[in-house]
Protein backbone atom coordinates (compact mmCIF):
# COMPACT_ATOMS: atom_id res chain seq x y z
CA UNK A 1 0.00 0.00 0.00
CA UNK A 2 1.08 3.42 -0.93
CA UNK A 3 1.82 6.19 1.94
CA UNK A 4 -0.67 7.91 -0.06
CA UNK A 5 -3.26 5.83 0.77
CA UNK A 6 -2.28 5.09 4.35
CA UNK A 7 -2.38 9.09 4.44
CA UNK A 8 -6.12 8.95 3.19
CA UNK A 9 -7.12 6.06 4.96
CA UNK A 10 -5.75 7.45 8.46
CA UNK A 11 -6.60 11.25 8.00
CA UNK A 12 -10.33 9.40 7.53
CA UNK A 13 -10.54 7.66 10.41
CA UNK A 14 -9.23 10.65 12.62
CA UNK A 15 -12.26 12.37 10.97
CA UNK A 16 -14.55 9.75 12.50
CA UNK A 17 -12.70 10.20 15.61
CA UNK A 18 -13.23 13.65 15.57
CA UNK A 19 -16.96 12.91 14.91
CA UNK A 20 -17.30 11.10 17.82
CA UNK A 21 -15.67 13.52 19.66
CA UNK A 22 -17.94 15.83 19.16
CA UNK A 23 -20.79 14.00 20.21
CA UNK A 24 -19.09 12.78 23.77
CA UNK A 25 -20.25 15.67 25.97
CA UNK A 26 -17.14 14.67 28.90
CA UNK A 27 -14.68 16.05 26.24
CA UNK A 28 -14.10 19.82 25.79
CA UNK A 29 -11.79 21.42 23.28
CA UNK A 30 -8.44 20.81 25.72
CA UNK A 31 -9.00 17.30 24.93
CA UNK A 32 -9.43 17.84 21.01
CA UNK A 33 -6.94 20.39 20.73
CA UNK A 34 -4.61 17.11 22.68
CA UNK A 35 -5.68 14.61 20.37
CA UNK A 36 -5.09 16.54 17.41
CA UNK A 37 -1.58 17.18 18.35
CA UNK A 38 -1.47 13.42 18.89
CA UNK A 39 -2.22 12.61 15.61
CA UNK A 40 0.01 15.28 14.28
CA UNK A 41 2.56 13.68 15.91
CA UNK A 42 1.77 10.34 14.86
CA UNK A 43 1.45 11.37 11.17
CA UNK A 44 5.30 13.03 11.59
CA UNK A 45 6.23 9.35 12.95
CA UNK A 46 5.26 7.61 9.77
CA UNK A 47 1.84 5.81 11.01
CA UNK A 48 3.79 3.81 14.04
CA UNK A 49 2.12 2.58 17.07
CA UNK A 50 3.42 2.70 19.79
CA UNK A 51 4.98 6.65 19.29
CA UNK A 52 7.06 8.04 21.71
CA UNK A 53 5.77 11.39 23.48
CA UNK A 54 7.11 14.02 25.51
CA UNK A 55 4.68 16.23 27.70
CA UNK A 56 6.37 19.59 26.36
CA UNK A 57 6.47 18.74 23.16
CA UNK A 58 2.21 17.78 23.51
CA UNK A 59 1.97 20.80 25.98
CA UNK A 60 3.50 22.68 23.26
CA UNK A 61 1.24 21.48 20.13
CA UNK A 62 -1.81 21.71 22.02
CA UNK A 63 -1.51 24.98 23.61
CA UNK A 64 -2.02 23.38 27.12
CA UNK A 65 -0.30 25.18 29.81
CA UNK A 66 -1.34 23.55 32.78
CA UNK A 67 1.13 20.30 33.55
CA UNK A 68 -2.01 19.05 35.52
CA UNK A 69 -4.78 19.65 32.70
CA UNK A 70 -2.57 18.37 30.28
CA UNK A 71 -2.39 14.87 32.41
CA UNK A 72 -6.48 15.02 33.32
CA UNK A 73 -7.02 15.48 29.53
CA UNK A 74 -4.47 12.73 28.51
CA UNK A 75 -5.76 10.15 31.24
CA UNK A 76 -8.72 11.25 29.82
CA UNK A 77 -8.66 10.36 26.46
CA UNK A 78 -6.99 6.97 27.64
CA UNK A 79 -10.17 6.25 29.55
CA UNK A 80 -12.33 7.02 27.24
CA UNK A 81 -10.81 4.80 24.59
CA UNK A 82 -9.57 7.64 22.18
CA UNK A 83 -5.39 6.42 22.86
CA UNK A 84 -3.94 4.00 25.01
CA UNK A 85 -1.75 5.87 26.85
CA UNK A 86 1.69 4.27 28.70
CA UNK A 87 3.35 6.75 30.78
CA UNK A 88 6.99 6.17 31.13
CA UNK A 89 7.80 8.31 34.04
CA UNK A 90 10.83 8.47 33.20
CA UNK A 91 12.93 12.22 32.32
CA UNK A 92 14.73 10.81 29.37
CA UNK A 93 12.42 8.50 27.84
CA UNK A 94 8.76 9.75 26.31
CA UNK A 95 5.61 8.02 27.38
CA UNK A 96 3.93 5.36 24.55
CA UNK A 97 0.70 6.14 22.75
CA UNK A 98 -0.88 3.66 20.83
CA UNK A 99 -3.33 5.17 18.32
CA UNK A 100 -7.10 3.05 18.03
CA UNK A 101 -6.98 0.14 15.30
CA UNK A 102 -9.24 1.67 12.21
Amino acid sequence: MSIHKIAVSELAGYSKLLKRMSKDERLNATHVSLFTGLFIHWQRNGYATPFSITRKAMMTVSKIASIATYHKCIKELDEYGYIRYQPSYHPKLGSQVYWPAG
